[in-house]
């Protein structure tokens, strides 16, 4: 564990050596809000479960959401309670400190199961568009020194499973759905 905890806050410290810089220290701040309490990933599920066409990936992502939280928020970090990168490292951050865990990252979690959610359910132009915006919350979590390589990786793998998991679910209940109709 000291190979992989001294590779993350290597990554980690270089960036903020030699690719920190004004405009990035502008821009991840607001990137990061992305993926602040899913709120933007909760909208748009609820905008999507509100339109016939896009119900299912309303349904996948709301679900999603609520798995991710269950999983990540309330299992995962408390169980690891891994001291983040700033704390250790005693630096100043240019967000609000968090008061959790930092393994895994629940911002880049939600990012991605919103965009896989969108991906599995067939809508490939904005699941990719979702998809760039949840690697760009990923690189800012690392930039704004609150999580570890490993934590936002681990976010995104876990992201990308609940969303299959939710998918699944969500399939299995639509064929019972259809099977009880036809009855």
């Amino acid at each position: 564990m000291d190979f992989l905890f001294n590779i993350d806050i290597s990554i980690v410290r270089f960036i903020r050596e030699f690719i920190a810089n004004p405009v990035l220290d502008f821009l991840m701040p607001v990137i990061t809000l992305i993926g602040e309490d899913g709120l933007l990933w909760i909208v748009l599920s609820l905008i999507l479960l509100f339109f016939k066409k896009t119900r299912k990936a309303g349904f996948v992502m709301a679900l999603s959401l609520l798995l991710g939280f269950l999983t990540i928020n309330v299992t995962i970090k408390p169980l690891f309670d891994r001291v983040r990168p700033y704390v250790i490292d005693n630096v100043p951050i240019l967000i609000k400190g968090l008061g959790d865990g930092s393994f895994p990252s629940g911002h880049t979690a939600c990012c991605f199961e919103g965009a896989a959610s969108l991906l599995l359910c067939g809508y490939r132009k904005w699941g990719k568009l979702a998809l760039l915006g949840a690697v760009l919350v990923a690189f800012s979590r690392i930039y704004l020194y609150v999580h570890y390589p490993s934590d936002v990786i681990a976010g995104a793998i876990l992201g990308v499973i609940i969303a299959y998991i939710s998918l699944f679910i969500v399939n299995k209940t639509l064929e019972k759905v259809q099977k009880s109709k036809t009855l």
